[in-house]
């Protein structure tokens, strides 16, 4: 009790609300059925009816088992009726997961005469319950970590997520306006908005801005300027062949958005430690700053550049296997899979680079400035 009494009120009262939203967020994800247009059914018995051993022709192994699945719908107009699946899954699980009593399943209901067993096929599996308690796992270690900080860096990745999804909904509706039009106004907003709530309206804060605008934009213009004079020879947007708009404009959309939380990470590392410098020592020379930067830059400039590197080409792995699996040649496979994601990772690496002395230099800026003012 004598514990309880020493933290702060205000302490109290954000704990007991996000225990109170934790907690309804944890019982509605767990009774949302109602909310999916999709049927759902909750597996109630499982069955193994049947089991093959197959082989491809690299003699691979694998045995693909047979699964008999009585459920129960949790919506559509024959809610709580008794449904009656078949789901395959493989011992490696490459295709489709094994499902367990009281896993939820999205499935499809065949048409069938009145009186008779309801059946229909899987879908996939209703996943919603383990996203929410990893983004809740990823919330509590953030506030705990960065406290007010912490949460405010919450709220503007949700902002953040709701601005480009309403981005590409105009971009969608819209065939009048580019979408590198569309995205480069969201990153400008994305920018400020997402700086101002996590270090607030200061001197700080508006060197890290200006200094993630000017080196996002510069990189772009220059990975333009490139593409241009190269006629864009070399890239591959065969992955893109699904869409129905000029897929180098989507390419250079996502070229803009990828790199700029490297360069708002690079610009807002160089304005806080210089910043922190000043706070330290107000008689500090901008010669001294100069160097503390340039040596910071060095520091975060190959470790920023192998993220950027690491995230883009982690993704395309899978498919590089199956490439490589069905004896495709080395140069057209990485040429085909690779060269997009290099090139945003190679943009991304001159933004970094910019980021440096354009970050240097800003922040020096608004410190005399501070320095003027007191």
């Amino acid at each position: 009790m004598d514990m309880i009494k020493k933290i702060p009120r205000k302490r109290l009262v954000f704990l007991f609300i996000l225990s109170t939203v934790l907690i309804s967020s944890i019982y509605f994800v767990y009774h949302n059925h109602a909310f999916y247009q999709d049927p759902i059914v909750q597996v109630t018995k499982v069955t193994i009816i049947d089991e093959q051993k197959v082989s491809d022709g690299q003699g691979n192994t694998d045995i693909i088992y047979t699964q008999a699945i009585e459920g129960k719908l949790k919506n559509s107009p024959q809610k709580d009726e008794r449904v009656y699946l078949e789901n395959e899954f493989s011992q490696s699980r490459v295709y489709h997961p094994e499902f367990q009593e009281g896993d939820d399943v999205f499935v499809t209901i065949d048409q069938v005469q009145e009186g008779d067993d309801l059946t229909g096929s899987i879908i996939d599996a209703k996943r919603d319950h383990y996203l929410l308690l990893v983004c809740w796992f990823f919330i509590l270690v953030l506030i705990a970590v960065g406290r007010r900080q912490g949460l405010f860096a919450v709220i503007s990745l949700v902002v953040n997520a709701v601005l480009l999804s309403l981005a590409l909904d105009v971009y969608i509706a819209t065939a009048d306006i580019t979408l590198l039009f569309i995205m480069s106004l969201v990153v400008i907003v994305m920018t400020a908005l997402s700086l101002v709530l996590v270090s607030g309206l200061t001197h700080q804060t508006y060197a890290a801005i200006i200094a993630t605008l000017i080196g996002t934009f510069s990189l772009l213009f220059i990975t333009i300027l490139v593409l241009a004079m190269t006629n864009a020879e070399g890239l591959r947007f065969e992955e893109m062949e699904f869409l129905t708009r000029p897929p180098e404009a989507v390419f250079m959309a996502g070229v803009l958005v990828g790199a700029l939380g490297a360069v708002m990470d690079v610009a807002v590392t160089i304005s806080s430690s210089l910043f922190s410098l000043y706070e330290k020592n107000h008689q500090i020379s901008d010669h001294d700053l100069k160097q503390s930067g340039i040596e910071i830059g060095k520091d975060i400039m190959g470790t920023m550049t192998n993220i950027l590197f690491f995230a883009y080409v982690s993704g395309t792995i899978p498919t590089l296997l199956i490439y490589f699996m069905n004896g495709a040649p080395l140069g057209f496979t990485l040429s085909l899979n690779l060269s997009l994601e290099l090139t945003r990772a190679l943009a991304g690496g001159i933004g970094i680079v910019l980021a440096i002395p354009i970050g240097l230099y800003t922040t020096i800026f608004f410190i005399n400035r501070k320095r003027a003012s007191v």
